[in-house]
């Protein structure tokens, strides 16, 4: 089999929740706290915000996304702020060590920004690449997203597919592959959890799409190369929250970014009810925007 098909095997059925339909706020704020996408504690622990906080600060590589610019650029606690203010906590009284919450609240409003931006993506027919360093966690959000993209008219690009490369002092090679129209790196016998830009340098360089939808590396070196770009971002990586501050880029939804990929559906439903009328669809309106089947 196939790796891509083998992952594909990996993830969950959809069900129900991922038809497109209308949902009161309070039904998709119990579902992320449900999910545990977000809630009074996430997965990442203060202490692990406030360690990866110094590392991207002190310039470790593994920490900028393939950005430049961030290292130094502000303080530790500058940082945390920027990320309380993402998360909804108070960075002033933020412990050394313990839960770090996530207010669904704000998880909703952030989704919400990102689709009115691919609502106006439909409106242009504009050419979109979908990419991720979570290959299973985030996975269905992006592929379900893409696929409401699609039928309004989005050309969803699959640059550098099949591309392989091996980084110095690597025993693996890395690929590019697609998978529902998302990307995501291989290492030729798996799709891998990765950080790293080079990926979306090597996509870039084949073809420039108009707007990005990534997390991790593929988001930030598309911030690097000046390509605009909407993102996710947890809470222990606040690379794309500080390139955000140096207004770099604009929509960062900030969550847990790697619990079960199922668990993301209210996203995708906030998302989704900005999107215009697809064809043929006949479903009731959100805000003056009809809801795609």
């Amino acid at each position: 089999m196939d790796l891509v098909d083998a992952h594909a095997a990996r993830l969950p059925a959809l069900d129900d929740r991922w038809v497109p339909r209308l949902h009161e706020r309070a039904a998709l704020v119990r579902g992320l706290l449900e999910g545990r996408a977000a809630g009074p504690e996430v997965s990442h622990p203060m202490d692990n915000v406030r360690r990866n906080i110094g590392l991207l600060l002190d310039g470790d590589p593994d920490k900028q996304f393939g950005m430049s610019g961030l290292a130094g650029s502000a303080s530790a606690e500058e940082v945390l702020a920027l990320v309380g203010e993402a998360a909804g906590f108070d960075a002033r009284t933020a412990p050394a060590t313990g839960p770090v919450p996530v207010d669904p609240e704000r998880v909703l409003d952030a989704c919400a920004e990102v689709g009115e931006r691919l609502a106006l993506a439909c409106e242009r027919r504009e050419r979109v690449v979908l990419a991720t360093g979570h290959p299973v966690g985030l996975m269905l959000l992006y592929a379900e997203v893409g696929r409401a993209l699609a039928a309004r008219g989005v050309e969803l690009l699959r640059p550098g597919d099949g591309e392989r490369w091996t980084a110095p002092g690597s025993e693996r090679p890395s690929e590019i592959r697609y998978l529902w129209g998302v990307g995501m790196r291989t290492d030729g016998t798996q799709a891998t959890h990765t950080h790293e830009g080079e990926p979306m340098r090597r996509m870039l360089a084949h073809e420039r799409p108009d707007l990005v939808l990534a997390d991790h590396g593929f988001a930030g070196r598309a911030i690097e190369e000046g390509v605009e770009a909407l993102s996710v971002a947890d809470v222990n990586d606040p690379a794309l929250l500080l390139a955000r501050a140096q207004g770099r880029t604009a929509s960062v939804i900030v969550m847990d970014d790697n619990v079960r990929p199922d668990a993301y559906w209210p996203c995708f439903q906030e998302i989704v009810a900005r999107l215009p009328r697809a064809p043929g669809s006949e479903r009731p309106t959100l805000r003056g925007r009809r809801i795609a089947s």
